[in-house]
Order: C-alpha cells, then sequence, then structure tokens
C-alpha cells in the first residue's frame, strides 16, 4: 500500500482544528489514518452490481409505541401547584427583554 497521506498533511489539518499534537502523534495518527483509507480502497474492489444502496447493514424497525389518544391530566391538575397561573396557563418570569 502505498503512503496515502503525509506527515505534513496530517500536521497541516491538526494545525486547522487547533490541535495539538507531538510528533508521536501525528506519526501514529498518519499511520492510522493510512490504514483506514487502505481499508476503504480494498471495499472500493468489491463487486456491488445488482446491491440496492442502504442507508445501514441490518433492517430496522420502529421500537416506539403506537401513538394512541388517551386520557391526561385536565388543565386544572396540571397548574394545581403554579405558582402563578392565569386562564390555565403558567406564570413565568420573562427572560428577555424587549
Amino acid at each position: 500500500m502505498a503512503e496515502l497521506l503525509t506527515l505534513d498533511q496530517v500536521s497541516r489539518v491538526a494545525f486547522l482544528a487547533r490541535l495539538e499534537l507531538s510528533q508521536e502523534e501525528k506519526s501514529k495518527l498518519t499511520t492510522d489514518l493510512n490504514g483506514i483509507i487502505g481499508q476503504f480502497e480494498r471495499l472500493q474492489e468489491l463487486d456491488t452490481e445488482g446491491v440496492p444502496p442502504t442507508s445501514h447493514s441490518l433492517p430496522l424497525q420502529n421500537v416506539f409505541r403506537e401513538d394512541v389518544v388517551r386520557p391526561s391530566l385536565s388543565r386544572e391538575a396540571a397548574t394545581a401547584n403554579a405558582t402563578e397561573k392565569r386562564d390555565g396557563n403558567f406564570i413565568v418570569p420573562q427572560i428577555m427583554e424587549d
């Protein structure tokens, strides 16, 4: 596998990302990133003709419950312990100025 990224390129990206990396970290990162790119190169060799594009390797199913209307608190019960209320609504301090 030919070296795809150079140490200078990794150093430049680290600088742009405002990452302080030691020479040892930059060297290890260069090796690791080149290994990852090499794995993607191997994936490019696969014949995917006739394979439909997917976003997940396994089929997904909805794990949420059905949205069913059911009884809940009345407005009076929901605001029963409110410090301040008016017309069935909570009254809270203003946090933004006009």
